[in-house]
């Protein structure tokens, strides 16, 4: 059976999302029923703790907030190219964090 284009382009779209920051709350309640979207949603949930935790911790240790910066938005731009492959890779790190979660 052929794919839709239409249910394709939306998998795509909340997949991409769960990679934009806090934005990954909005695949998580629309797609509950997606296994691809919520793979990445995992992936793109843990990414959010990991940076508002950077972000909490460079209240202390200022220095650390561009490298870690620089590393997570590395890693979602990663998870973005392989959900335009149509690919559910496992990130290094962050994957195994994303796991612990049950959604």
């Amino acid at each position: 059976m052929p794919l839709d284009p239409v249910a394709c382009r939306g998998r795509v779209t909340f997949a991409l999302l769960a990679y934009c920051f806090i934005f990954c709350l909005i695949p998580l309640t629309l797609r509950k029923n997606d296994s691809f979207v919520q793979s990445h949603v995992r992936q793109g949930l843990a990414l959010c703790l990991c940076e508002m935790a950077v972000f909490l911790a460079s209240i202390v240790l200022p220095s650390l907030m561009k490298p870690a910066l620089f590393i997570f938005v590395a890693a979602s731009v990663w998870g973005m190219l392989h959900v335009l492959r149509g690919q559910t890779p496992a990130l290094p790190f962050i994957s195994s964090l994303s796991q612990k979660f049950d959604i």
